[in-house]
């Protein structure tokens, strides 16, 4: 009997939940398999690399370089710093508007608008507009808030006394690097060191904490160089020598003091000056250290060297005599002259007077070896070894090529070539008893070549004996250096006036005059030495020389508290002056003037801070003295022009410090009257 159809079709449905549940377990465990799997991989396999992904996304190296060293003179004043500067740069792809940015950003760098039109086309990423940008300007340029325009901090240099010491110190360029001067010789010294670190970003790229390697950790600044350089006697040879040059109608001068105990050297001076901080437009003929570079003959100033090796080598004595020829001497075809008409006279006359033709006949008695020889000891020839880059040899000849001629012309000074600093270094040894002392220019001795050891060149009866002869030049009727004289002091001295060779060969009608001084004049204690190029009308170094020595020491021994007694009343003033000392008036001066007086008469190394409430009246206050004061405030001042005397200010006088949002402190310098 069939069954009814709906019973039928009831019977043939079957339950497929079980194979449902098995289905979705069986793709759940597929799938957690294949999870672990992937798991397994990333971890095992590609978790090396993946890890290494992840460090890149999140931490990042960043490079720092450190700040240059700082210079400083003897007493710690400073002379050279590097200070954080605003440095301008575009990203060109980033310029919205190309005419509207190159027209404000021409006209507040005061630059030329294609040339900036052209940087902001440039196809690079990054393009520098400006490596120093001052607050002022760089204020109205975050005020404009210009697309791709862009600030960062680099380091500039600043020399906060201007032109003193320019030429020795020198300066930097593009991205702090030494280019003529120490800035160049101690280079490497003086850079800051680049370092790299680990930097944890979040995600967001911003950086939040360093690792280990923190940068606070971290000495990477350049070490500073200190000096043997006094800067206030810097600062009265600079003053002298313009002083010299200026009123001989000269082209250029040299001022070199020496401390004869210890060989350094005291003050360093070149002119004409410029100013380091200007950087650009400086002319190499002007930058260039002339004391260390140039050479020169030094014409007379070489006679009381060459006694000393004629009394060395015992082949005359102090009252030996030579005929002068009354002014005319022919040897060899040629004829030397002396500027007055003189007979027999003994050697110390024959320096006094400074008398060609009888240093030429010592020359001749001692013979062509060893007057070479002599010069040899004496340094000439080859550099001193200062720290200077660059430093001249001179020009020494090899023996072989000497005639009877050279011989003779080389005893006073002509047909041989010398540095200013070679002809301190002999004086150095005639004033040093003999013994041969190197110069020195760097109190810290690291980072320098080591120095030559000492090594007796004349006996001490010898140059105690040509000592005496120099002091005749100076206090003795007759001798060449009279115009040296200081009043109550016996100084030593020898006077030069040595013809310029021509620019077609031969000697032409230019002179240098030059005078070298001792003090005092037995057993000296210092070495002054200026040199006059090509002066006019007159050339002689006891007229265009020897009155710049006698001034710049005068101020020297009265700012190092060692003026003679006996000076004149009628001098007291200017020594008073030169020393630093703030003239005394019948108005008594204010509270603050009293504290700004107390602060410039101390040494740096003494001042102590002092509150004004309000700036001061800095016009006609030395530049250096300035700078004591407004460091004491953290206030690194903006100069504008030339000189060492402040002239105008800004703020003004009376006005209120300078606080965050007016930090700007600006100088205007001035030559002294």
């Amino acid at each position: 009997m069939r069954k009814p159809a709906k019973e039928r079709q009831h019977a043939t449905v079957r339950d497929w939940s079980r194979v449902k549940l098995t289905c979705v377990g069986v793709l759940f465990c597929v799938v957690w398999l294949a999870l672990w799997a992937r798991a397994g991989y990333l971890q095992i396999v590609a978790g090396p690399e993946l890890a290494q992904l992840a460090v890149r996304q999140h931490l990042a190296s960043e490079i720092d370089k450190g700040a240059r060293g700082e210079i400083y003179d003897r007493s710690g004043r400073l002379m050279a710093k590097s200070v954080e500067i605003d440095a301008l740069f575009v990203r060109p792809k980033e310029v919205t508007d190309l005419d509207a940015t190159a027209a404000f950003l021409a006209k507040v760098l005061h630059m030329k608008e294609q040339r900036v039109k052209k940087k902001l086309q440039s196809t690079s990423n990054m393009v520098y507009l400006s490596w120093r940008v001052g607050d002022r300007t760089a204020a109205r340029i975050r005020e404009a808030a210009l697309p791709g325009v862009y600030f960062t901090k680099e380091f500039g240099r600043f020399y906060p006394n201007g032109h003193l010491a320019s030429q020795l110190i020198g300066f930097v360029g593009v991205g702090d690097v030494g280019l003529e001067g120490l800035e160049k010789s101690f280079d490497g010294l003086l850079t800051g060191r680049q370092a790299k670190y680990v930097v944890q970003r979040d995600a967001a790229g911003r950086r939040f904490f360093f690792d280990s390697q923190g940068r606070e950790l971290a000495d990477i600044n350049g070490r500073d160089v200190r000096l043997t350089i006094d800067a206030q006697i810097q600062f009265f040879a600079e003053e002298e020598l313009e002083k010299a040059v200026t009123t001989n109608n000269a082209k250029a001068g040299t001022c070199l003091i020496v401390h004869v105990p210890t060989g350094e050297i005291l003050a360093m001076a070149n002119y004409p000056f410029f100013n380091p901080n200007v950087g650009r437009g400086i002319s190499a003929r002007i930058a260039r250290n002339h004391a260390a570079l140039d050479v020169f003959e030094p014409g007379s100033t070489m006679k009381p060297l060459l006694v000393a090796a004629a009394l060395q080598e015992r082949v005359v004595r102090p009252d030996s005599t030579f005929n002068c020829e009354n002014g005319r001497f022919a040897l060899a075809g040629r004829v030397i002259k002396d500027t007055h008409s003189y007979g027999v006279l003994p050697v110390n006359k024959i320096v006094r007077v400074s008398s060609n033709i009888g240093a030429a006949k010592i020359g001749l008695q001692l013979g062509s070896a060893r007057l070479h020889g002599y010069f040899e000891k004496l340094g000439f020839g080859r550099p001193t070894g200062l720290p200077i880059s660059g430093e001249g040899k001179g020009l020494l000849r090899g023996i072989k090529a000497w005639s009877t001629i050279d011989l003779a012309t080389a005893s006073f000074g002509q047909g041989v070539a010398v540095t200013p600093v070679q002809m301190a270094q002999a004086f150095l040894i005639l004033a040093n008893d003999g013994v041969y002392k190197p110069l020195r220019l760097v109190a810290d001795p690291a980072g320098t070549t080591p120095e030559r050891q000492p090594y007796r060149v004349f006996d001490a009866d010898v140059a105690r004996t040509v000592q005496r002869m120099m002091r005749e030049v100076v206090h003795e009727e007759h001798g060449t250096g009279r115009t040296a004289q200081i009043p109550g002091l016996e100084t030593g001295g020898k006077t030069g006036t040595a013809q310029k060779a021509g620019p077609n060969g031969g000697y032409g009608n230019k002179y240098l005059g030059s005078y070298v001084s001792f003090v005092p004049a037995i057993g000296p204690e210092y070495i002054v030495m200026v040199m006059v190029d090509e002066p006019e009308p007159s050339h002689y170094g006891g007229v265009v020389a020897a009155p710049a020595v006698r001034d710049v020491t005068l101020r020297m021994l009265s700012y190092l508290g060692r003026m003679p007694e006996t000076v004149q009343m009628a001098k007291a003033p200017a020594a008073a002056a030169a020393a630093g000392e703030m003239p005394a008036g019948p108005v008594a001066p204010s509270k603050d003037d009293k504290q700004i007086m107390d602060i410039a008469q101390s040494k740096p190394a003494a001042t102590k801070a002092v509150e004004v409430h309000s700036v001061p009246d800095f016009s006609g206050m030395p530049l250096r003295r300035v700078v004591e004061i407004l460091a004491q405030k953290g206030i690194v001042p903006r100069l504008e022009g030339q000189g060492l005397v402040v002239s105008k200010q800004s703020p003004a006088p009376g006005a209120p410090w300078p606080g965050e949002k007016q930090s700007e402190f600006v100088l205007w310098l001035a030559r002294p009257s």
